[in-house]
């Protein structure tokens, strides 16, 4: 399961946050707290919510559906 977690947090954080003008900015316009994108961007990876999941595909306008397909699951 944490393979699943990790791989999640790599993608979002190699192709999101670090793309980004910093992590508050990334926290900013995904409505989550900057603790959240520290534990993102953690090289173990973070059990990430489903709640947070769902918040940054809704600011990215994208379907988490769409996010696993993004992921290759």
């Amino acid at each position: 399961m944490s393979d699943i977690n990790k791989r999640i947090c790599n993608y979002i954080a190699n192709e999101w946050v670090d793309k980004a003008k910093s992590n508050r900015a990334f926290a900013t316009d995904h409505n989550l707290d900057e603790k959240t994108v520290r534990k993102i961007l953690r090289p173990e990876g973070y059990r990430i919510p489903v709640r947070t999941l769902e918040k940054i595909c809704e600011a990215r306008e994208i379907k988490i559906s769409e996010f696993f397909c993004l992921i290759g699951l």
